[in-house]
């Protein structure tokens, strides 16, 4: 797929916002609901829940899933019966969703589970819809709240006392602290695309200040829920990675509980380094990452996704022998363009344990890359305010490039200290790019992307890996004149295949790749810019500028 004409974009846009591509079924018959049952938490707060039971009133294992946005915000209680959520109106899918209209925003729909043996519990958490309180966004007493929820669910008659959690964004990102807590009734989860650093993986990526989605975020949630402060105002404030963000952070390694994760290609402003990392630390012996690059919305209610994840909870939550313990760890979807996949692969890990990693050398001569050694010293130039700089290399052979990309930069600054650098790797087939579907329904996409602010370039020792990056951001330290210092920048995650003859480019630049307007660019992602000045990428000679990759024949 190549990059369409500004009026296609605009025709596509207008005409999803007036029809989004969503398919609303009547609730099936057989299911009992019970709506707004008050529960009480530890500190004498009501909370409230929707549950859909199977009617023969036998019990069942329950599918959970908690969040400020108002549980009762279903098409069936629209004035047509078909409403719709505004995101799906705002953000196009590459593909119809298809829920029920008993289906909340992002979560778990009861008329695919109820009818295979579930109950489904939606849960308004403090301070949302009807529950009573003041919610604290992704805080401790979030997550004690959501802990006394499952006891009290895995606890009724009609549950078996095994619970599950399941959602999307902020129902998976709610999943990772109540797990840590290791409620005695929570069987399994199943995040599925959802950060889990607000730090590393959106507020500041790299130290970088979002100013996009943050900026909505932050208001929806304060006019759907009774929330706590302002999340922007202290994203805004908070340069470093302090207490405050710390706190917010979930202890991944406390979790031990099976999990199946999902992790998105397709979300590199949002989720995808926060689902990757909880694959990699959480604790959990039995724990499964499953991979793709399509539309949020339109996957997770997919046959093949709702598929994966009944085969899934029946093995963890119904104790069936349905070969799911046996299943790979990872589920790759390998993409050539778009958000179909090319192919499907089945691995042991992520990333999968028989790449090839190599370092394609920048030469800023030539602007080009290789994997031998650098030349000689030279020097390559970009306003932080302008036109990136680019590298690109030519493909041999047909190639999956897989897994996350790092970036060393050598650098040096002139008329500023301190710089952002953006670092985005393109495919370009024929001379023409080749697009991927990315966060928040924008269909034009790069293969990945990279954020880093150079005063941040402390590396974690402890979470790093050679080809993850993994900053402190504990301080800032500007450059001084004359000085070339390396910064390390990781790109998110991809897996993408390359065939003989195309190319992979590189742009290097201090603001964001695509403008802010609806028509051009992708609405709402935007970020910080760069102080105004030059910055220096120094390559061959002593100088280390080179990106790290890995590879592998294309198979499958």
């Amino acid at each position: 797929m190549s990059v369409p004409s500004i009026p296609a974009r605009a025709r596509r846009r207008l005409g999803n916002a007036l029809r989004p591509r969503v398919q609303v079924s009547p609730a099936p018959a057989g299911i009992e609901v019970d709506w707004d049952v008050p529960v009480v938490v530890r500190d004498g707060t009501t909370l409230r829940v929707n549950v859909f039971r199977p009617a023969d009133g036998a019990p069942a294992p329950a599918i959970m899933s908690a969040h400020p946005y108002g549980k009762d915000k279903i098409p069936a209680r629209s004035r047509s019966g078909h409403g719709t959520s505004f995101q799906y109106r705002i953000f196009p899918q590459p593909r119809p969703v298809r829920i029920s209209e008993w289906t909340s925003w992002e979560a778990p729909d009861p008329a695919f589970w109820v009818p295979r043996g579930y109950v489904v519990v939606n849960a308004d958490l403090r301070g949302g819809g009807t529950s009573e309180g003041e919610d604290e966004l992704l805080s401790d007493q979030e997550a004690l709240d959501y802990h006394d929820l499952v006891e009290w669910v895995g606890t009724q008659p009609w549950c078996t006392g095994k619970v599950g959690l399941d959602g999307v964004s902020y129902l998976a990102i709610s999943q990772y602290k109540v797990a840590a807590l290791r409620p005695p009734h929570l069987a399994a989860i199943c995040p599925w695309e959802g950060f889990s650093d607000l730090y590393r993986d959106f507020a500041r990526p790299g130290g970088v200040r979002e100013d996009g989605f943050s900026v909505i975020w932050s208001a929806m949630t304060r006019k759907a829920a009774r929330v706590q402060g302002n999340l922007r105002d202290e994203l805004v404030r908070r340069t470093e990675r302090d207490e405050w963000y710390a706190a917010l952070t979930p202890h991944l390694e406390d979790i031990e509980v099976p999990m199946l994760v999902c992790g998105s290609f397709s979300d590199h402003s949002l989720h995808s380094r926060g689902s990757f990392e909880a694959f990699r630390r959480a604790g959990s012996a039995s724990k499964w990452l499953y991979t793709h690059r399509d539309g949020k919305w339109c996957h997770y209610y997919s046959d093949a996704a709702s598929a994966t994840r009944a085969r899934f909870f029946d093995h963890v939550l119904k104790g069936d022998d349905n070969g799911w313990e046996s299943e790979p760890a990872v589920r790759l979807a390998i993409h050539e363009s778009g958000a179909d996949p090319v192919a499907v692969t089945h691995e042991s890990s992520w990333p999968p344990d028989d790449l090839t990693w190599s370092r394609l050398h920048l030469d800023a001569a030539t602007r080009t890359m290789a994997m031998d050694a650098p030349g000689p010293a030279t020097a390559a130039t970009f306003a932080t305010r302008g036109d990136p700089v680019s590298f690109s290399w030519t493909v041999p052979e047909d190639t999956d490039v897989i897994g996350h990309m790092a970036a060393r930069l050598s650098i040096e600054l002139r008329g500023c200290d301190d710089v952002h650098l953006f670092v985005g790797v393109r495919k370009l087939h024929d001379l023409e790019e080749v697009v991927f579907e990315g966060s928040f329904g924008f269909s034009y996409d790069m293969v990945t992307k990279g954020w880093q602010r150079a005063a941040h370039r402390e590396i974690d020792d402890v979470l790093s890996t050679p080809w993850q990056p993994v900053h402190t951001h504990l301080r800032a330290e500007p450059l001084l004149p004359g000085e070339v210092v390396p910064v390390d920048i990781a790109l998110r995650p991809h897996a993408t295949r390359f065939r003989a003859g195309d190319v992979l480019r590189v742009d290097v630049r201090g603001d964001w790749f695509f403008p802010r307007d609806p028509l051009r660019g992708q609405l709402p992602t935007g970020y910080e810019r760069s102080d105004s000045g030059l910055c220096v990428i120094h390559t061959g000679g002593e100088h280390e500028s080179y990106l790290l990759a890995g590879h592998r024949p294309a198979r499958g």
